[in-house]
């Protein structure tokens, strides 16, 4: 399994294109691979055949590195590859069968009790009360990342050692009894839905992100009369030339951008010995899709027109909701705008930050408010909208993120300086 972004760990093989005993060459999709972005082709690097695919279609959570398949150069290769299993050493760490586990003979167990204990042997133990409790190493992780008490089980391994199934049996029994109690509450139905990796991966950062960041946030409310006149301007000539409408969220980039141009000191990471500022202005744009939620990125969004940002944009959202993007489409970012106001009418929000850039711009629904007018006990309508600013105040001091928000202000109430 490759590594086929910056921070993937595993993936699932969504389907083998290729079968085996097929002839391979460079360039040529061997599989998909659901990564923690996207569903990902794998291409082949060199010529030759598919000789056994270890890891089926719809296998999960494969660590980055394990075997997921073998090619050999020659065709009558193949043959000696029919029975091929992966090692324990080649394969996942883990148990695929509960009798799979290395069963200990009799006489090296009266062995090791007159003899000094092997390290290996120690980490497969625990004591409690003075009683040794033996584990296989995958039993005690299992056990460990499930909250599971040895101690309150019966091994079913040779003298009483626990196995892997003990622990998924006792998992499953648990589950099985808040089942029972989730259907004795009357009228309490429910259906459980399995997880994505990009889903899984998503909350992995996300939690990340608010337990290892210092979150605040800054909110400006910018009068976008100006802004709504422009765009209604310019789409007459989008239209005439064939080219995308240009979106309010297309020129909230383009404002966004040409801010962190004007304050590059958002436009930066935490590196824990150093702060990174970045001389690219790549955003990134929240999409959801029924897949989970992708950021695909705008590359220097700061120096692009708007006509070209509108047009990158719509065909980023229409692959993240193909589940089509490739690395290139999402990696990269360096700022990230998320808009819950035009596609939803929320009003206000705050939003998580996306690591490891230091700031994202949440943008609210545009509002119509009574405001004093030129002369008095004159007044007048105007359209404004929210644009809250989460920062990692690590990187971001309070005045720094206020003086972009007022840079990002006065491109929205003066929209007309971004086409200079």
């Amino acid at each position: 399994m490759p590594s086929l972004s910056p921070t993937m760990t595993e993936g699932n093989i969504a389907r083998w294109v290729k079968k085996e005993g097929d002839k391979v060459s460079p360039g040529e999709v061997l599989c998909e691979v659901e990564t923690d972005k996207a569903t990902v082709e794998m291409e082949c690097m060199e010529e030759g055949y598919l000789a056994k695919i270890v890891c089926g279609d719809g296998t999960k959570e494969i660590k980055v590195g394990e075997i997921i398949a073998i090619t050999v150069e020659e065709e009558g290769d193949i043959e000696k590859f029919k029975d091929y299993k992966a090692s324990s050493s080649a394969a996942a760490p883990a148990e695929s069968k509960p009798q799979s586990e290395p069963v200990e003979p009799k006489e090296e167990k009266k062995e090791v009790s007159k003899a000094p204990e092997p390290t290996a042997t120690k980490t497969e133990e625990s004591s409690q009360s003075g009683d040794r409790l033996f584990s296989s190493p995958v039993a005690r992780k299992l056990a460990e990342d499930n909250n599971v008490p040895l101690s309150s089980l019966k091994g079913t391994g040779p003298d009483g050692r626990i196995l892997k199934a003990d622990i998924e049996d006792y998992l499953s029994s648990a589950a099985k009894g808040s089942k029972k109690e989730a259907a004795a509450a009357p009228g309490l139905g429910y259906v459980d839905l399995p997880n994505t990796q990009i889903r899984k991966v998503t909350a992995n950062r996300l939690l990340q992100s608010k337990q290892t960041i210092p979150h605040y946030y800054l909110t400006v409310d910018s009068r976008v009369d100006k802004l709504i006149k422009l765009r209604s301007e310019l789409n007459p000539m989008q239209d005439a030339s064939g080219g995308k409408k240009i979106s309010i969220n297309d020129l909230v980039i383009k404002a966004a951008a040409l801010a962190l141009r004007k304050v590059p000191a958002c436009n930066s990471s935490w590196m824990n010995d150093f702060i990174r500022q970045y001389h690219n202005v790549n955003i990134n744009v929240a999409v959801q899709t029924e897949h989970g939620l992708f950021v695909p990125v705008v590359r220097d969004a700061d120096k692009k027109g708007l006509a070209t940002i509108a047009d990158e944009v719509k065909q980023l959202a229409s692959r993240a909701k193909d589940n089509s993007l490739k690395p290139e489409d999402y990696e990269g970012g360096t700022f990230t705008v998320s808009n819950l106001g035009g596609p939803f009418g929320i009003k206000q929000f705050c939003a998580i930050v996306n690591p490891p850039q230091s700031a994202i711009l949440a943008i609210g629904s545009a509002e119509k408010r009574v405001i004093p007018g030129a002369a008095e006990g004159q007044y007048e309508i105007g359209s404004f909208m929210s644009a809250t600013l989460s920062c990692d105040h690590r990187v971001i001091d309070g005045a720094m993120g206020a003086e972009w928000l007022k840079a990002f202000k006065g491109y929205l109430e003066d929209p007309t300086t971004m086409l200079l």
